[in-house]
């Protein structure tokens, strides 16, 4: 197995050379400048490593990798257009910097970009497998966003109902990710379920590690302002437990003016704090991680590749960006 910094280093020079059409340049020229903005990478990662798990060389899942990774950054492009977001990871976002229309015009343009890599370089009969597996990882991602949507104007929305969304809208990639490097590998199918799994709860853990830092973290650290979720109502973990349990009528109340939003995030976390669910939210996360490790037992793979995985796993416990 390689290292974190191996594969970053791999994916990186590998995005670099994506060959695009030269015309029309306005099509292309916000493709390379989403993927250009960096990001985790943790989704190609998994790829690369979980080809490498079952003893195949790197190079065997590569474009499936870009492929995966072509796709994520689609759905945070039509995301920023949807959320009105100007910003993403430190620049201007594509409909920012260009206008809306480009912005979903190239998004379109990388989701078939996505499909295209994902079966580039495969047998017809691998090629099938890997287009239905991003396909019906696409669709659980698209269901997941529009419950997000959904949730914006309910006020009945369940812990259950959260965590089934986002498992929808974050965790299942990662999951594809992990299952797509493994069929690249011809794994056997017991061990890439096991690894899916591994990825679902991986994911389910990184959206609760990211509630918990919108309320919690450095905003340095971070790279964005704390309580960005408080400040629009937004339906998190935090927020749902908090509306189940605050007795002080705070969750219930209105705030309307720009010069409030300091003290709607002061006192919405105070009842955070009060109910000590900061605390029992790490707890959750940690069953996560721990439940994510537990898969890793049902995977048949060297002692040297579980540890990476293990790793992986363990950083998101305690990640502060």
């Amino acid at each position: 197995m390689q290292t974190l910094s191996d594969y970053l280093g791999i994916i990186e020079q590998n995005i670099k050379e994506i060959q695009y059409p030269e015309r029309p340049s306005g099509l292309y020229q916000p493709i390379a400048y989403t993927l250009d903005c960096g990001g985790k990478r943790l989704r190609p990662t998994l790829v690369l490593a979980s080809c490498e798990a079952f003893g195949r060389d790197v190079s065997q899942a590569i474009n499936q990798a870009l492929a995966v990774e072509m796709f994520h950054n689609f759905t945070l492009l039509h995301d920023d257009v949807m959320d009105g977001a100007d910003m993403r990871r430190g620049r201007p976002t594509v409909h920012v910097r260009w206008d809306q229309r480009t912005a979903i015009l190239s998004g379109d343009t990388m989701l078939t970009l996505s499909g295209m890599l994902v079966r580039r370089g495969c047998t017809a009969e691998k090629s099938l497998e890997v287009s239905r597996l991003l396909d019906k990882t696409a669709m659980e991602v698209y269901e997941g966003q529009q419950l997000d949507m959904d949730f914006e104007s309910r006020l009945d929305v369940t812990v259950d109902d959260y965590m089934e969304m986002i498992r929808l809208k974050t965790s299942v990639l990662l999951g594809c990710a992990c299952r797509m490097g493994a069929l690249m590998a011809d794994a056997d199918t017991a061990s890439a379920d096991a690894l899916y799994d591994y990825g679902v709860d991986l994911g389910l853990a990184f959206q609760l590690q990211d509630d918990w830092l919108d309320t919690y973290g450095d905003p340095i650290v971070f790279g964005k302002g704390i309580g960005g979720d408080i400040l629009n109502d937004k339906k998190t973990w935090l927020s749902i437990m908090a509306r189940a349990e605050d007795t002080s009528g705070i969750m219930n109340r209105r705030f309307a003016r720009p010069d409030e939003d300091y003290e709607k995030i002061e006192l919405v976390r105070g009842v955070y704090d009060n109910l000590e669910l900061g605390t029992r939210c790490h707890e959750l996360i940690d069953r996560y991680v721990d439940r994510a490790i537990g898969h890793l037992d049902k995977v048949a793979i060297t002692p040297a590749a579980r540890q990476f995985f293990i790793d992986i796993a363990e950083k998101s416990r305690t990640r502060s960006h």
